[in-house]
């Protein structure tokens, strides 16, 4: 009986040993035995060799938590190079036109009208500060106004003997956007508080027009800058009082004069009466 133990200890410690050696996902005998350890050893380290690799980048995150990370990015840029919506409409669009009159200072006209939903605020700009002027250099505009700001300009003599209208003017006008809130006075400094929020809206580019050569471009730059003209006196003139008509001071003080003449007569005849 105890030989029949020992035999039965013995085929139970061989069993042991058996499942000990089996592999870890279904394989069998020796050869499976090796080639399992080697497998799962190999995973181990795979896995470590990931968690070092997580440890040293300092981000416990997946992979596709990285590339969601990283999509962010890539999005942020691409609104970056999305083109802004413009707020202003301009007319003209990307030219700017002067009278070609070497020595004297031009005029120009752009029609500026606020296409958006809000106030905006404008600012024109220039590569020649020292011979360009604009009248009114920025404003705000109520959603759907519109005005015609007059742009001034010193036209250089040609050199080195060049032909009228054959030069090349460099002079640039770019016009630049804010929002803003509700109307409100207009400060230029506005735009650097919230550069952020600037948008440029157009670029102009200066083209000379020949005075004695009619146009269409010159004919369409003189009604503007009559239009112009037109507003900046309706501006200056003082606006019409439509209510009650309010006398004068000096009249107040006149008629409050007589009445105090005519009631010391009064008083007078009363007393002479009764003496």
């Amino acid at each position: 009986m105890a030989v029949e133990n020992g035999k039965v200890g013995a085929a139970v410690e061989g069993k042991g040993w058996g499942l000990c050696r089996m592999p870890f996902f279904g394989g069998g005998g020796g050869a499976g035995g090796s080639s399992s350890l080697n497998s799962s050893s190999a995973y181990s380290l795979t896995q470590q060799q990931q968690q070092q690799q997580h440890r040293s980048t300092g981000q416990g995150q997946p992979e596709a938590g990285r590339r969601g990370s990283g999509g962010g990015s890539v999005s942020s840029v691409a609104k970056a190079l999305l083109p802004t919506r413009r707020r202003l409409r301009l007319d003209p669009t990307t030219k700017i036109y002067f009278p070609y009159e070497p020595g004297k200072q031009v005029r120009s006209a752009v029609k500026i009208k606020n296409t958006s939903k809000s106030h905006v605020a404008f600012k024109f700009q220039t590569t020649a500060p020292k011979s360009c002027f604009m009248r009114p250099p920025g404003g705000i505009l109520s959603p759907g106004e519109s005005i015609i700001a007059t742009v001034f300009k010193f036209v250089e003599p040609p050199e080195n003997n060049e032909k009228p209208l054959e030069q090349k003017c460099k002079v640039k006008f770019k016009i630049v956007s804010l929002k803003v809130e509700g109307p409100m006075e207009y400060v230029p400094e506005m735009f650097d508080e919230q550069k952020d929020h600037v948008a440029v809206e157009q670029i102009l580019r200066v083209v000379f027009l020949d005075p004695e050569r009619p146009s269409p471009q010159l004919e369409k730059l003189k009604r503007q800058l009559a239009e112009a003209d037109a507003a900046l006196e309706a501006r200056k003139k003082p606006p019409e009082d439509a209510g009650p008509r309010i006398v004068g001071e000096g009249l107040v003080i006149d008629e409050w004069k007589e009445r105090r003449e005519r009631y010391l007569a009064r008083q007078q005849v009363e007393g002479v009466d009764s003496v």
